[in-house]
């Protein structure tokens, strides 16, 4: 039987969820999955995953790919999964890909975005969604605090301990702040990201907004590498991958 490789595109809420990453005792993303698709495919099945989403956030868009001897149409996986998949992970689409094709080294790029509802009282629909900050924030110097993360750097001083990387120079390409009302978005796109960057980053510029650095502090805080200069990481709930770049039609 030919093996083929799928992508596939999906959705989920992270909120039950220990990350992307199959673990040992945790309940993750990949995992659930991957019993999904073996189900439907009726043979073991290992995913790999776009990036490393953390325990707790969430992926408005989210690629996979993953091997298959099945000769089930692409067309019908999506609904053949998500009925053996719970309702907070959802399968968009399916695609043939050539075999060289791999959800993560085939990236091109990434974006991220962390919601903030920034109220003086919290939003019910907004808990595990966005991180509630009572005291008012000021985009317009957020924003210039973002701005000073853009270009190739080395992103040291704004990522957590974890998985070891060759490097950590990433190149930034935007990272922008909106406000709709009480939300605030900050959305980033960049070529690759370390452990907790871009929750490390927007710590960062909340701590501008309140004053505790200027954002001219920033390009120092990167050149000196120390994670202890720049903000805290903020909470998982928060964040979302909302955008990736491939070569290939996955999307």
């Amino acid at each position: 039987m030919e093996q083929r490789n799928i992508a596939l595109k999906l959705m989920y809420n992270g909120t039950a969820y220990h990350g992307w990453q199959v673990q040992k005792n945790a309940v993750s993303v990949a995992e659930t999955l991957e019993k999904a698709l073996e189900t439907v495919v009726c043979h073991p099945v290992k995913c790999t995953g776009a990036g490393r989403t953390d325990a707790g956030v969430h992926a408005e868009v989210y690629v996979a790919n993953f091997r298959t001897t099945s000769a089930i149409p692409c067309d019908r996986i999506p609904l053949a999964v998500n009925t053996r998949l719970p309702n907070d992970i959802v399968v968009v689409k399916a695609t043939h890909v050539p075999d060289s094709f791999n959800a993560i080294g085939s990236c091109l790029r990434k974006e991220y975005t962390y919601r903030i509802y920034n109220s003086r009282l919290g939003n019910p629909f907004y808990v595990d969604r966005a991180w509630f900050y009572p005291k008012h924030l000021d985009e317009t110097v957020m924003a210039r605090a973002a701005e000073q993360f853009v270009g190739t750097h080395d992103f040291r001083a704004v990522r957590s301990v974890g998985t070891e990387t060759k490097t950590t120079v990433r190149t930034v390409y935007y990272f922008d702040v909106t406000r709709t009302g009480d939300l605030i978005e900050c959305r980033v796109c960049a070529n690759g990201f370390l452990y907790n960057m871009v929750r490390a980053m927007t710590g960062t510029i909340v701590y501008a907004a309140e004053g505790k650095l200027s954002p001219e502090d920033i390009p120092a805080i990167l050149d000196s590498g120390n994670r202890t200069l720049a903000g805290p990481t903020v909470p998982p709930g928060g964040l979302y991958m909302t955008k990736l770049w491939y070569e290939e039609e996955v999307l």
